[in-house]
């Protein structure tokens, strides 16, 4: 079995596209083809529904492909094993959407400084598209985002997925009582959300007009930990992160409302250029502290690895 097969098959899927992996990587798409046959040959089972347009990894697939992310991570890892270690100095530019950074950035930044002493760490906030496109631009090294699974990043760039996060909707305790809610139930309340630009909004926006919904905004802010306690408050829906909703002064006061066809989960991405430099040391470091801190979350961490 061949890490370059094994790279094909998750470069297909990660693309959705054979053309697209083939782009990717720099191969032909007859090589991308054979290569991801080669793969199942040798583990004797089809991983690719190929009756379908683009082809759509097969329930036995969607296993493999797992699996195989995490084999390339540990072989990411075992090249910078065997490289030579020299720690990072002068400034690290970091861009980290401000969902992650209320739980991760004070206590994360501390053990940078303390580990790496000749780097000045520099700390963007802003929504995880921006964040892609100036690490696109080289106006930071890296950046920590919530995206979707199939999130197709620029050319150039390469990301990594430090885990799961579970998106809930909240309510002041008590004012929904029910089990179960649908849409249709509860989007006349009102919602306390971030302004316009947050993919939490967005996706939530989608929902509702596909059910033909009107999205009413009650309040919109900055700030997890105000939006919460404004829910709290009774005045509007919240959507956050399970993990940040489970950190906060407010939780007691707060209900999670079982909305059962809206059930939205994100990964936690991490985005950085394909040659990173000498400050891959601190971005494995700060990588590594986004995925304990979100260890626990009720959605297991699962690495994946993409590239473009």
């Amino acid at each position: 079995m061949k890490i370059d097969d094994i790279s094909a098959f998750v470069a297909v899927v990660r693309s959705q596209s054979v053309s697209a992996a083939a782009e990717t990587l720099g191969l032909t798409q007859s090589a991308i083809t054979r290569r991801v046959q080669n793969l199942e040959h040798e583990l004797g089972v089809e991983l690719l529904d190929r009756s379908v347009k683009p082809p759509k990894p097969s329930l036995m697939g969607k296993q493999v492909f797992e699996q195989c992310g995490k084999v390339l991570l540990e072989v990411d890892r075992l090249r910078d094993l065997v490289q030579v270690d020299q720690a990072p100095t002068g400034v690290f530019r970091i861009g980290v959407i401000q969902t992650i950074g209320d739980v991760v950035l004070l206590d994360t930044l501390q053990k940078l400084n303390r580990t790496f002493d000749g780097l000045h760490t520099e700390v963007t906030s802003g929504w995880g598209s921006q964040l892609v496109e100036r690490v696109a631009n080289a106006e930071i090294d890296a950046a920590v985002a919530l995206f979707p699974a199939t999130k197709v990043l620029p050319e150039g760039l390469r990301g990594r997925t430090l885990g799961r996060i579970e998106l809930v909707i909240v309510a002041q305790k008590g004012a929904m009582p029910k089990r179960s809610y649908k849409l249709r139930d509860i989007f006349s309340t009102g919602w306390v959300l971030n302004p316009d630009g947050c993919g939490f909004r967005a996706g939530l926006a989608r929902a509702l007009m596909e059910q033909g919904l009107s999205f009413k905004i009650n309040l919109e802010t900055f700030g997890t930990d105000l939006q919460l306690g404004l829910a709290a408050s009774g005045l509007g829906l919240g959507l956050m992160p399970r993990p940040i909703l489970e950190r906060s002064r407010h939780r007691a006061q707060l209900d999670i409302v079982n909305v059962v066809d809206f059930k939205p989960v994100l990964d936690i991405w991490l985005v950085q250029p394909l040659q990173p430099g000498a400050v891959q040391h601190a971005i494995d470091f700060f990588a590594q502290a986004v995925q304990h801190a979100f260890a626990e979350a009720p959605l297991k961490a699962v690495p994946k690895v993409a590239a473009r």
